[in-house]
């Protein structure tokens, strides 16, 4: 594989022009077509199969007036003041008026009428019905929800929102956080290769290829529902993946040159070697997205394809594009800025690295690790199962309003209905009952609903064309566990509600497919861990050309992503971090275990090649199998750190999002590389090979005859080039 990157880079170098004007050519043309497609993310959670979803089909097909999304408006005053005071009273009812006559409303619900006024008398709920499905719901009938209130807010009554869909439930993305990463991760290269040039490629090249993704990605969600969590995941990854890959590259090429090597051979030897490792992490990182595909969730499978198609143009940008920007920059990639108090400080630092890297900072902490292997070994386990123990007390489910911050307007909704009626009218369960004939029969079957532990109310909304909806409120919030229990219950006790009325009952609404959205996902974690894990198995031990290293990786990666996963939950469900980092408490989202498992895997594989590339790399021209764990340990940590900073880095700036979700991505992310890269990778990892010593390199005879090699460490490669009798011993470009 080697000699064909070699190729590729070397062919990328001679025609750099070509190759840069198809990557703009790719970049524009995704642009344009994004903004005509005029493709929308939404946050709407489906399941094909589960009972909430046989409820959305079957009213869309016979009372489609209900199958739309819906909002709760909240109308609330204070002191002594009362929603039925005349005042009020006729701004809210007025309010109700226009909100009838806005465009894909199908209903508009009175409270007065509906008897939705709390017993104190200072907050009452309206409910908008309307004919689209929340994603569908445009943005200027959201503007004209809010329009239609103003006779209640001059009335002075206080009007929130809640529901599927209500005004600002779309956050407009900010360019906080990629630019605060942006601006770290150039901090962290520029101290890293000691050159302005050296430090903007890898973010130049990474940012076009964000471009590509991001704009294809809007393009296509106007035609596929992509969650707004899908384009944030692909942006993250496509940065980090796209910084990283390009780091390892330019370093190893920034190396040939400082040891004397002629510029286009560089580019290729770099591509070759280092580009062999890329090119394996990359392909783990996209096995594990894809992966997702096997839970057969639609929105998930949509996220994790969306974020390998992050990762692969980040991979196929670093083997082409690069090679052709380095021939743009010539050995300008290694003129080395000059600090005014330690001038030369950069050059001597890379030049060490070149051509002495064994005395190095990072070679010196591998010896330490070798010779104090098994404490390390010992201590560094302790470690990633302590922090791992509140994974234990997990709570898995969706975001509701009482996951967001108090400056959302459904928060205070929530706060607000909670306080007046009960957490249950936060997230009413919707009944459909289909074959009933006549309103008496809905009314039988609402008074068998109330009579279920757990339910505060049930009432008939509608009947029509043989269907009866009820609502069902619980005594519960949407996020409480007993909520869930009572959804199950009233499946499993569905034939003594349904009595002899003939009647099928079914459960659903938003909060019932919240609930089954988070059972499918806790039941298909195994299936996807068992599937993930045993593909990059396989692909490492090809790599590798041993069992034993993949074995390693993938024990590090449990201990790595459970430590991660312990953090996330004593900071956000235990609520740890709200007072550092502004964090909102909640249960923890369902489908952060198994995206966590996917990223932090595909990450962690990274930086598994990486390390144990370079080591096999100096195992098989020294055949000392601890002195290459020492040497090769050495020579990756400084690019190992610097790529784990910067993906770190980037994962934090999100936690600067106003979206609790967001947040807890963000910083799952960044705990499982800090941990996977510095405890695991860089630490325990040196230490167990270091006790295996060279068993670990073992593999029986037939593997070695009819498996090739791919050659990840371009040994062959290096052989093919005649190789540098003499190392330069002068500074350039002081």
């Amino acid at each position: 594989m080697s000699t064909y990157l070699f190729s590729l880079a070397t062919w990328a170098f001679r025609r750099r022009r070509l190759v840069l004007g198809l990557w703009l050519v790719a970049a524009v043309a995704t642009v344009v077509l994004s903004v005509a497609s005029g493709g929308k993310t939404n946050d709407n959670f489906t399941i094909p199969g589960t009972e909430s979803q046989q409820t959305a089909d079957l009213l869309k097909a016979k009372l489609p007036a209900l199958a739309g999304g819906q909002t709760q408006v909240v109308f609330a005053t204070h002191g002594a003041v009362r929603v039925t005071d005349p005042g009020p009273m006729a701004g809210i009812e007025a309010a109700v008026a226009n909100l009838a006559e806005v465009p894909q409303v199908a209903s508009a619900s009175s409270p007065f009428q509906a008897n939705a006024v709390s017993p104190n008398g200072q907050v009452a709920l309206g409910q908008v019905q309307f004919t689209a499905a929340p994603a569908d719901v445009k943005d200027a009938t959201l503007n004209a929800v809010q329009a239609a209130v103003t006779p209640a807010k001059a009335a002075g009554v206080q009007v929130e929102y809640s529901g599927s869909v209500y005004p600002g439930w779309r956050l407009a993305p900010s360019e906080l956080p990629e630019l605060i990463g942006l601006v770290v991760a150039f901090v962290i290269l520029l101290i890293t290769f000691g050159a302005f040039v050296a430090a903007g490629l890898p973010i130049l090249i990474a940012v076009i290829g964000v471009v590509i993704t991001l704009t294809g990605v809007t393009a296509i969600a106007s035609v596929v529902t992509i969650a707004s969590a899908s384009t944030t995941v692909a942006l993250m990854l496509g940065l980090s993946c796209g910084i990283d890959y390009g780091l390892f590259i330019l370093s190893r090429h920034r190396n040939n040159l400082l040891q004397g090597r002629e510029l286009e051979e560089s580019v290729g030897l770099a591509a070759g070697t280092a580009g062999g490792s890329v090119v394996f992490a990359g392909l783990t990182v996209i096995i594990a997205l894809c992966g997702l595909s096997v839970v057969g969730i639609p929105f998930l499978t949509v996220m994790g394809l969306a974020a390998a198609a992050a990762v692969g143009i980040a991979l196929l940008i670093s083997l082409t594009l690069l090679p052709a920007v380095l021939g743009f920059a010539g050995r300008k990639v290694t003129r080395f800025i000059d600090s005014p108090l330690r001038r030369g400080h950069h050059e001597d630092v890379a030049m060490t690295a070149a051509t002495e890297p064994h005395r190095t900072f990072g070679a010196a902490w591998a010896r330490f690790v070798v010779r104090y292997r098994v404490p390390t070994l010992i201590g560094g386990v302790a470690l990633l199962l302590l922090l791992a123990v509140p994974a234990l007390s997990v709570v898995l489910g969706l975001p509701s309003g009482s996951s967001k911050p108090t400056s959302d307007t459904s928060r205070r909704a929530y706060d607000l209905t909670t306080a007046a009626f009960g957490p249950g009218f936060n997230g009413p369960l919707q009944v459909v009952a289909d074959g009933v004939t006549s309103p008496a029969t809905a009314q039988d079957l609402a008074t068998a609903l109330a009579k279920v532990p757990g339910v505060k109310a049930a009432t008939p909304a509608a009947v029509t064309n043989g269907v009866a909806v009820i609502r069902v409120v619980p005594t519960t919030g949407p996020s409480d566990p007993a909520t869930a229990d009572l959804v199950n219950r009233l499946r499993d006790n569905r034939a003594v509600i349904e009595g002899t009325t003939g009647a099928k009952v079914l459960i659903g609404g938003i909060t019932a497919s919240n609930i089954d959205v988070s059972a499918k996902l806790s039941a298909a974690l195994p299936v996807f861990l068992v599937a993930v894990v045993g593909l990059a198995f396989i692909l490492l031990t090809f790599a590798f050309r041993t069992i034993l290293v993949p074995i390693k990786s993938i024990i590090g990666f449990l201990l790595s992503v459970s430590a991660a996963f312990g953090m996330q939950v004593a900071l956000f469900q235990w609520g740890w971090g709200q007072q550092v980092f502004g964090i909102t408490k909640a249960e923890t989202i369902s489908f952060l275990p198994i995206i966590m498992l996917a990223i932090i895997f595909g990450l962690s594989s990274d930086y598994e090649v990486f390390v144990v590339s370079r080591i096999k790399e100096d195992y098989t021209r020294t055949n000392d199998a601890r002195g290459a764990v020492e040497r090769g340990t050495g020579q990756a940590a400084r690019v190992v750190t610097a790529a784990a900073l910067i993906m770190f880095s980037i994962f934090v700036a999100f936690m600067f999002s106003k979206d609790p979700t967001i947040k807890a991505i963000g910083f799952s992310f960044a705990a499982g590389v800090f941990l996977d890269a510095f405890v695991v990778r860089l630490t325990l990892v040196p230490a167990v090979m270091a006790m295996v010593r060279a068993k670990l390199w073992y593999h029986p005879q037939w593997f070695a005859k009819y498996v090739p090699d791919p050659d990840i460490e371009g040994e062959k490669l290096q052989h093919r080039l005649a190789p540098v009798e003499d190392v330069t011993s002068g500074r350039s470009g002081r």
